[in-house]
Parts: structure tokens; C-alpha cells; sequence
């Protein structure tokens, strides 16, 4: 079952997304799978499980940033206990996952609005295009499917959950 043919998906005919960005949601992990359908599409050891969300005005800008943060984001423990190393620095693993749900927008009614959320075309290119930039760092990448309805299983570590976004860069 692909999550896009989800009717509260199709919500977001006329939106406007002013101030939208990618938003990842990173979860420190000792290890995480995701499966389709029973199938294994990516597996990982110690690193990040990252959820990412593209809204529908997010651009190739957003994307960078956010992979240049991830995995220069000191939330790994040195010989001392302290968040001072990096992805880079301890060789983390990554598994990436799309999730548009990240973009809801649940402050009226009972049913979440999904309308600053990319289009599936659009999001789907930012989301490989992002894969790709990751991937770059030299790191292993491992990815959900885009669209599908997916099982991850995840052992977070820590617990370390952290929210990013790409306006961020904006305020910086």
C-alpha cells in the first residue's frame, strides 16, 4: 500500500506553504531496520534513523543543509561521556525514511492537514536528491521506500531525538 494514495494526502490542492522547510526528525540509534511487505530494504548498526519530511516550496538549498548538519552534528559521545563527535568522526550509519506526516498540521479539527506538504514527483526527487548528498559525506546510507507504507524498527539510543529544519539556516 503506498502511503501517497492516501486521500488526506491529496488534501493540499491550492496550498500555500510560505515558511515551510525540510524538517528531518534524527534518532540516535544502536541499530534499525525498515521492511516492506516482510522484505528487508535497508538495515543499519550504531547512527541515525532519519525521518524526513519535504514541504511543497523546499528546494535543493534545504536539502544540502540539512545533510551537511546531519552529519556534523556532535551528538555522539566522546571518551568522557560528552556529545562532542560526530557522524563523520564515529563512522555512524544513516537509514532515511520519507515521512510527509512530519509536515501535519493538527491545530484545527481531529484529522491532521497535510496541505504544506510536497507533492509526491516533487518530494520523491528532494528525498533521493538528499540520499545522494548524504552519501557523499562517505558514510553508509541506507533508505526506506518513498511512498510505500513501511515497518521500522528502530533502538534508540540515549534516548537522543532531535528536530531540524532547514529554516534554521535562516536564523543561524
Amino acid at each position: 500500500m503506498f502511503v501517497y494514495n492516501n486521500p488526506i494526502y491529496y488534501n493540499i490542492a491550492g496550498n500555500n506553504c510560505q515558511g515551510n522547510v525540510v524538517k528531518a526528525l534524527l534518532q540516535r540509534v544502536t541499530g534499525a531496520i525498515v521492511t516492506v511487505d516482510d522484505k528487508v530494504l535497508g538495515e543499519i548498526g550504531s547512527g541515525f534513523v532519519v525521518l524526513l519530511g519535504v514541504a511543497a516550496d523546499d528546494s535543493e538549498k534545504d536539502a544540502d543543509y540539512l545533510a551537511d548538519k546531519i552529519v556534523n552534528l556532535r551528538v555522539f559521545n566522546d571518551d568522557e561521556g560528552k556529545f562532542n563527535l560526530s557522524a563523520l568522526q564515529v563512522k555512524a550509519e544513516l537509514l532515511v525514511i520519507s515521512q510527509f506526516t512530519l509536515l501535519a498540521d493538527a491545530r484545527k479539527g481531529r484529522r491532521p492537514s497535510f496541505t504544506s506538504a510536497a507533492l509526491p514527483d516533487r518530494a520523491q526527487t528532494l528525498y533521493y536528491y538528499f540520499i545522494d548528498k548524504l552519501s557523499e559525506s562517505g558514510l553508509r546510507v541506507e533508505k526506506g521506500s518513498f511512498g510505500a507504507h513501511m515497518l521500522v524498527k528502530i533502538l534508540n539510543d540515549g534516548p537522543v531525538t532531535i528536530m531540524l529544519d532547514s529554516k534554521d539556516k535562516l536564523t543561524a
